[in-house]
């Protein structure tokens, strides 16, 4: 399965972006979905995960509130709304995906990446 994320772009303090990840090409068995950001010189710091079938949500402290995590079961896709958005969330956004339904913000147990995206955000 691979795992396709679109939506970055540069966008204004206060603006807002929707990423999108879509899980296609093979057998879908993901239990958890999730999204993680990787600023310069920084490590990858997770921002949101979601439980595919319950909808269960987890945010990192510092989006809540301004960022809503989604999913289409359909069409195998997780979303990230970003609204609000600040010059500090500026980075490259990671979808990652995992069999193991346990998993939550150590990037160590995802199974699956996508390729990132850029979020820049101008002040």
């Amino acid at each position: 399965v691979q795992l396709q994320a679109s939506g970055g772009g540069l966008v204004q303090a206060g603006g807002s972006l929707k990423l999108s990840c879509r899980a296609s090409g093979g057998t879908f068995s993901y239990r958890v979905m999730g999204w993680f950001r990787q600023a310069p010189g920084k490590p990858r710091a997770f921002v949101s995960r979601i439980a595919w079938n319950t909808g269960l949500t987890f945010y990192t402290g510092s989006v809540k509130g301004r960022f809503t995590i989604s999913r289409d079961r359909a069409n195998n896709t997780v979303y990230l709304q970003m609204n609000s958005l600040r010059p500090e969330d500026t980075a490259v956004y990671y979808c990652a995906a995992s069999v193991n339904s346990l998993v939550y913000t150590d990037p160590h147990t995802y199974d699956d990446w996508g390729q990132g995206t850029q979020v820049t955000v101008s002040s």
